[in-house]
């Protein structure tokens, strides 16, 4: 990559997550976990507003011209852009206490689909949120549900099992939003880096930020790896294509958890960054439901 990673927002967030790119209004939209905001990047002026959730929010959506998805810690919610209303749309009761939503994304079809995080090991799991309002299981017995992702020709579904160090490959069945035949197609464990969040481009290859790992990562559609990006922070979270020509990589990160010594050595943790590249990626898809208070 002939281009190298420009810090483009001050942001000092604790958890950086989950960048969305908005193609009509050409900004970005990103959360701040454990600071319960989502933030509005607008990266032709550099101004960033940020909308207070009152609560954890892990991973958002673009829902219509006014409104977001949110995944909260135990619901999901729309967020009128206009006002910064919060409307509750889902309660869940996760079987485990410290269980919460963690990332999320909407397919094709415009359901969102949204992993869990546990403390305990495999009681996390994958849900599928439909545009009728209906929640399913998808998955489970996971750690950290993380990073996911379709291919362009929509017949493959990613996912991220951070815990695992793992990123595996699905059979995708758009028209019943279905799942099936796991297999592992990118293993890190031998490494101490664990796979974040997923941006996939057009030629199918997927970037995955890696987790104490001081980069990201493209792996072609076979799993292999064919490039490495050194970021200036140690916990890169998650990326989105995005830009005019959705080329750019914006990539969030954070600085919990760090040590002093850590933060020094990586001064910007928690700010936003670019990365211009040669490859471009998919729009991002839209929740398409209007879905009534459950």
């Amino acid at each position: 990559m002939s281009q190298s990673v420009q810090n483009v927002l001050t942001a000092r967030a604790r958890l950086g997550e989950c960048p969305v790119w908005d193609v009509e209004r050409q900004q970005l939209f990103w959360v701040d976990i454990y600071n319960h905001r989502v933030h509005q990047f607008d990266p032709a002026t550099g101004q960033d507003r940020y909308f207070d959730t009152g609560d954890m929010v892990s991973a958002i959506a673009l829902a219509d011209s006014d409104r977001l998805l949110l995944a909260l810690r135990d619901r999901l919610a729309f967020l009128s852009i206009p006002t910064g209303e919060i409307t509750t749309l889902y309660q869940i009761e996760f079987p485990h206490p410290d269980t919460r939503f963690n990332d999320g994304k909407c397919d094709p079809q415009g359901r969102f689909w949204i992993g869990s995080v546990s403390e305990v090991p495999g009681q996390a799991a994958l849900y599928r949120y439909d545009p009728d309002g209906s929640l399913h299981v998808m998955e489970t017995g996971l750690t950290i549900s993380n990073g996911l992702g379709w291919s362009p020709d929509g017949s493959t579904f990613y996912l991220t099992d951070s815990a695992q160090h793992q990123i595996y490959a699905y059979d995708f069945e758009a028209k019943t939003g279905t799942i099936a035949n796991r297999r592992i197609l990118v293993d890190l464990s031998n490494e101490t880096v664990e796979p974040d969040g997923l941006a996939i481009d057009c030629q199918g290859n997927l970037w995955s930020a890696l987790w104490d790992g001081w980069c990201i990562a493209c792996f072609n559609p076979a799993g292999q790896e064919i490039l490495r990006v050194k970021m200036p922070v140690q916990r890169p979270t998650s990326l989105v294509f995005g830009g005019s020509n959705l080329s750019d990589l914006y990539i969030t990160s954070a600085s919990v958890g760090l040590s002093q010594t850590e933060i020094q050595q990586g001064f910007y943790a928690g700010d936003l960054f670019c990365l211009s590249t040669n490859f471009s990626g998919m729009p991002t898809q839209q929740f398409l439901g209007s879905p009534r208070v459950q």
